[in-house]
């Protein structure tokens, strides 16, 4: 794929990381469907099975961020190993670690960090524990589902598509 294919997917993949973060909220399920959607590749399962890693982990803070989360089983639902073939002699595991760890690099170079808490203190100037609700309206006034979480989720949903594009990893029809 072109470059600048590439580029229009994951704009396409950023505009719509944003609009669902802002409008649905739930980091890593938004990311999930704005990748999947803007490259066809739609899995109910996962879109389900992400629900509680939004907010670094049931919106405790303290673990990766759910943008992050998510995008590392995007990568693994395209490109992981399959319980039929648990032995691995092909090494797919060691190569889905490889692709994570671009997605690392990214969210280092971006923020320093991976993880929901910190991001937090990098871009709020401290942390919400999400899950005091007194906290989580703080969170909401401080602009976290306006513009904050839904550029980190965009960006999230950019890089993830640019890693699943350059990698070649979409399934061939």
């Amino acid at each position: 794929m072109k470059d600048k294919d590439i580029k229009v997917l994951a704009d396409k993949a950023y505009q719509l990381g944003y609009e669902y973060e802002k409008t649905y909220k739930g980091c890593a399920q938004c990311i999930v469907a704005a990748v999947q959607d803007t490259l066809n590749i739609k899995n109910d399962d996962i879109f389900k099975a992400v629900t509680g890693c939004s907010g670094g982990g049931g919106s405790l803070c303290d673990a990766g961020c759910g943008g992050y989360v998510g995008g590392i089983i995007l990568l693994s639902m395209l490109w992981g190993r399959e319980r039929n073939n648990f032995a691995d002699p092909d090494k797919v595991r060691a190569r889905t670690s490889e692709l994570a760890r671009k997605l690392h690099a990214r969210f280092i170079e971006e923020y320093g960090t991976v993880i929901c808490r910190d991001i937090h203190m990098k871009l709020f100037g401290r942390f919400f524990y999400m899950a005091d609700p007194e906290e989580a309206e703080k969170f909401d006034a401080a602009g976290a589902h306006s513009t904050v979480c839904p550029g980190v989720v965009g960006k999230a949903a950019k890089w993830v598509t640019e890693i699943i594009l350059q990698e070649n990893l979409l399934p061939e029809d």
